[in-house]
């Protein structure tokens, strides 16, 4: 059995690496600040475990991260709606799912957050192309090199590793900072 430290390790290394993201994770924060106060909406998409943090995400927004009271942020993970991922997955194909949702709740100003760690997703990618189409800005979490989404990417930020759990540790860490930044930033503190 590998020990845990040697994970924990591998952790720390790849957390220290994605200091070289910092400039874009900061830009980010300031898109999805502006987003907010332009009375816009962040949508949310990824597979698995990125669905996960897509989901997490959005709650972080919607509900509250840090502060205990505060107004709701609008905020929508295109992941959790099963009726809707199933029946297009059915009716047509999976690589649509996300952009078709984008397609019915997307509007210029918005922006989506796209989560694929390989950046290759087929439903990411396109999620993010239809996303560019109808003039929402694109932050695309990525790992390694940001792969076929980085084409349509307005804010891209690559994790620098090339292992899932490692990029996906990375990418929760980096949700958590604008949850924190749109909060501070926005003075949400008041309740509606």
């Amino acid at each position: 059995m590998k020990p845990f430290n040697e994970e924990l390790t591998q952790h720390i290394a790849v957390m220290k690496l994605a200091e070289s993201c910092s400039e874009s994770i900061e830009t980010a924060a300031k898109l999805l600040t502006a987003t907010f106060e332009n009375g816009n909406k962040i949508l949310l998409c990824g597979n698995g475990g990125s669905a996960a943090d897509a989901q997490h995400i959005a709650a972080e927004f919607v509900v509250r991260y840090q502060l205990k009271r505060r107004r709701a942020l609008p905020a929508i993970a295109l992941t959790t709606d099963t009726s809707i991922l199933t029946a297009h997955a059915n009716d047509f194909d999976f690589d649509s799912v996300f952009a078709r949702q984008i397609e019915a709740l997307g509007n210029a100003g918005d922006t989506l957050i796209a989560i694929s760690t390989s950046g290759n997703s087929k439903n990411i990618v396109q999620a993010a192309q239809i996303a560019r189409a109808k003039k929402l800005n694109v932050i695309a979490l990525t790992g390694e090199n940001g792969g076929a989404l980085a084409e349509f990417a307005t804010n891209l930020i690559t994790v620098p590793s090339n292992i899932t759990a490692r990029i996906q540790e990375t990418h929760i860490l980096i949700g958590h900072y604008w949850c924190g930044v749109v909060e501070e930033s926005l003075n949400v503190s008041e309740s509606t």
